[in-house]
């Protein structure tokens, strides 16, 4: 059986670096679930991957899905930068280490998995319900983080 699924995410940071947040929305059929967490220390990039990142892992029989992100960053990241990124040993093309590589390897292995991932970017606060309940919630897990970002400390 096809599962189409449909994904929301947003990460936040208050200070960059600094505590930071990140929520996932995920849809299927009726079915909603939320996921929201926050980190002591980490940076808002990083956040923006995370909400990616845990939101297919949740997703546990390869699906179709349509992930919805207002992170360019993200978005330009998986689906331009990462196969030269790859390519080059994970240099940019200025030959500097690409950022927050154990995240993008991460995010690389779980859309392999996927039989196919379609990505929208959503201008952020344009009043799409579900990235503004995202937006909400990983603000108020930055509020109150609970959690090490350990990728963000050792790769400082």
């Amino acid at each position: 059986m096809k599962k189409f699924i449909t994904v929301f995410t947003d990460g936040s940071c208050l200070g960059n670096p600094g505590p930071g947040g990140f929520c996932t929305i995920i849809k299927y059929q009726n079915i909603i679930k939320k996921i929201s967490t926050g980190f002591i220390l980490t940076t808002n990039n990083r956040m923006e991957l995370m909400s990616v990142i845990i939101g297919l892992k949740k997703i546990k029989i390869a699906s179709y899905i349509k992930i919805n992100t207002d992170s360019q960053y993200v978005k330009n990241g998986i689906t331009k930068w990462i196969q030269n990124w790859k390519k080059n040993n994970w240099l940019t093309k200025n030959k500097k280490k690409v950022k927050n590589i154990d995240l993008w390897k991460k995010l690389y292995k779980l859309v392999k998995y996927h039989i196919q991932i379609k990505w929208f970017w959503i201008k952020s606060h344009s009043g799409q319900k579900d990235n503004e309940k995202c937006d909400i919630e990983a603000k108020k897990s930055a509020k109150n983080p609970k959690r090490i970002d350990f990728g963000y400390i050792y790769n400082k």
